[in-house]
């Protein structure tokens, strides 16, 4: 009896060894540009997005601002940058095809759960903003990488402003 318990555990064993897992590969940092329409790139993902869509060209390039910073573990929107997720509300809601992607960041400082979940409250803080000003839920996705994607690689309170961040991402 013990042997075929044996056998019939080896071959479990050797059927799920096989089978093909799916997993999510661990996206490369994408391209992005912070100083309006320079062409700088930092890499990408040749226009494959593993998060719900292709990534298009910015829609509003040089027109309005694609990125919103935010003060030291705060995920409150700044008074000056209200006005930028008001306008992204004016064009999603003027098309109601466009969706977005909102990327909330952090910088380094704090431990890596903790940055994932400030992203995730500074991105889902935009969400509500862009919600109150009338845009459809469905437009709307979040994602935060914490601080696994900084604009700065450095130590200094600059560097760490600019990873202080959601980015706005529209997709198809």
């Amino acid at each position: 009896m013990s042997y075929l318990k044996l056998i019939a555990v080896g071959l479990l064993a050797v059927l799920l060894g096989g089978c093909p897992q799916n997993t999510i590969p661990d996206p490369d940092p994408t391209d992005t540009t912070y100083g309006g329409d320079s062409g700088a790139t930092t890499g990408g993902m040749s226009g494959d997005d593993p998060y719900g869509g292709d990534a298009i060209p910015d829609p509003f390039a040089g027109e309005l601002q694609m990125v919103i910073y935010f003060d030291f573990d705060s995920s409150e929107v700044r008074p000056q940058d209200q006005d930028t997720v008001a306008r992204h509300a004016m064009e999603l809601g003027n098309n109601m095809r466009a969706t977005v992607r909102l990327e909330g960041h952090a910088d380094e400082r704090g431990s890596r759960e903790y940055n994932i979940g400030l992203g995730e409250r500074r991105s889902q803080a935009v969400r509500q903003m862009l919600m109150l000003q009338g845009v459809s839920a469905s437009q709307i996705s979040t994602v935060s990488f914490g601080e696994e994607r900084p604009a700065s690689f450095g130590n200094s309170e600059a560097d760490y402003a600019q990873n202080r961040r959601v980015e706005f991402k529209y997709i198809n």
